[in-house]
């Protein structure tokens, strides 16, 4: 059993339909990214399957359990955690409070520090910046807090949107390095990501999503050698 199942997925925005029948599988230890061009429906999708928006149709569960109708806090308590696209963090809130706010469910709490010390351990900038407003981190190290804070609840699954965007070169490394350790750590991620080249390297699948439906999908080899996808996304 996939650890995510979603099925036939269709969601709106006010008058206009945006997913249009969506299928996906996360299986639990994979990274799992979602590429597409601007406006495609990829963050709409992540939004969905954390039930940020309410979908139409289809089915979202997670280790077997349905989503639909599930409130945000069930969600993440259940095991699912949605980083968002441009991070929304509390600027005038210490990286600390920023990250110890992740760890609210019941399940998460107990675990707090020593969850603290392995987000530190993760991204040691945070450490040294423990008591500096998230505000005046730089967009990488932001990022960075963005995702440990993710982690202080304990998920299953980790999504992220837009991952590297608007990262310098040498931060989106330091992100990917550490999506890496998170995988080997036992969290499963499923991310949104614009640079298709790097998505494709970390992961080890993709779902390529065009005007709200799966393309094509695969495992991330087989994409990169997809004549499609290297003349749509890949300018070869």
């Amino acid at each position: 059993m996939p650890l995510l199942e979603v099925r036939r997925l269709e969601a709106s925005y006010g008058d206009s339909d945006v997913l249009l029948g969506v299928d996906l599988d996360v299986d639990q230890g994979e990274v799992v990214a979602i590429v597409g061009s601007n406006g495609a429906g990829k963050t709409t999708l992540m939004r969905a399957i954390a039930t940020l928006i309410p979908s139409k149709r289809g089915t979202v569960k997670l280790g077997g359990r349905p989503m639909e109708g599930a409130s945000t806090h069930e969600v993440v308590a259940s095991g699912m955690v949605y980083v968002p696209e441009g991070r929304r963090l509390f600027p005038r809130l210490s990286v600390r409070t920023n990250l110890e706010l992740g760890a609210f469910t019941p399940h998460a709490r107990p675990q707090r520090d020593a969850t603290l010390r392995t987000i530190f351990e993760l991204f040691p900038v945070l450490k040294s910046r423990a008591g500096q407003m998230a505000g005046t981190l730089s967009g990488g190290e932001q990022q960075m807090c963005a995702i440990g804070r993710g982690l202080m609840a304990r998920p299953r699954l980790l999504m992220i949107d837009e991952v590297s965007l608007g990262l310098a070169p040498v931060m989106v490394s330091k992100v990917y390095e550490a999506i890496a350790e998170i995988r080997r750590l036992g969290t499963t991620v499923m991310l949104v990501e614009q640079n298709v080249r790097q998505a494709f390297k970390a992961a080890d699948r993709g779902y390529v999503i065009n005007h709200g439906r799966v393309a094509v999908s695969g495992n991330s080899g087989e994409l990169m050698d997809n004549p499609e996808v290297r003349k749509a996304y890949l300018g070869l």
